[in-house]
């Protein structure tokens, strides 16, 4: 389940912002990104608010784990189809 950018609103921005750090952390472990330091982090957690903000990023829901995760729009849009 997607959960609208409205209601990411709603969190206290510790909350929001924790959600973030666990998505970046996992892209540096993936590859994604080689590691930051605390201004490139900071830096990527704005960028990441913007993306959230402009639907690129989405924040899940899984219901089978009873976890939410950033990801992006696009992987969520292929697995619906």
């Amino acid at each position: 389940m997607l959960i609208p950018y409205e209601a990411l609103l709603q969190l206290p921005q510790e909350t929001l912002v924790n959600l973030i750090r666990e998505y970046l952390l996992g892209q540096i472990e993936d590859g994604s990104f080689s590691s930051l330091d605390d201004q490139a982090f900071t830096t990527a957690i704005a960028q990441c608010q913007q993306a959230l903000k402009q639907g690129k990023l989405v924040l899940e829901y899984s219901e089978d784990d009873e976890s939410f995760a950033i990801r992006h729009f696009d992987e969520v849009a292929k697995r619906q189809d």
